[in-house]
């Protein structure tokens, strides 16, 4: 029997922290379409005021995100030197009880 899952199209969440708050989306596609396809950016924005909080997620297909995490990782980008990692499965939030 054929296996269902191509390991080959697995997808990986790439964590990237310590962005230019003047980054935009497109910026920072360009800087990891150098190492491969990008699926997808999203950078984080206060929910508040909107603005940039400096750090996004971008995802890439497993053996192009693991070649741009070691490229990256530690890497300046518009002067600031970036954060970049396999971003882990976010926390669930413990609700919490108000008697």
């Amino acid at each position: 029997m054929g296996d269902t899952f191509s390991k080959e199209h697995s997808m990986k969440q790439i964590y990237v922290g310590n962005l230019p708050y003047r980054s935009s989306e497109e910026d920072v596609k360009e800087l990891f379409a150098q190492y491969g396809e990008v699926s997808s950016v999203k950078l984080i924005t206060d929910r508040e005021t909107g603005r940039a909080r400096g750090f996004g997620f971008v995802e890439m297909e497993d053996s192009d995100a693991q070649a741009a995490i070691e490229a990256l990782d530690g890497k300046e980008f518009e002067g600031r030197v970036l954060k970049v990692n396999e971003a882990r499965p976010r926390e669930p939030r413990q609700r919490r009880e108000f008697n």
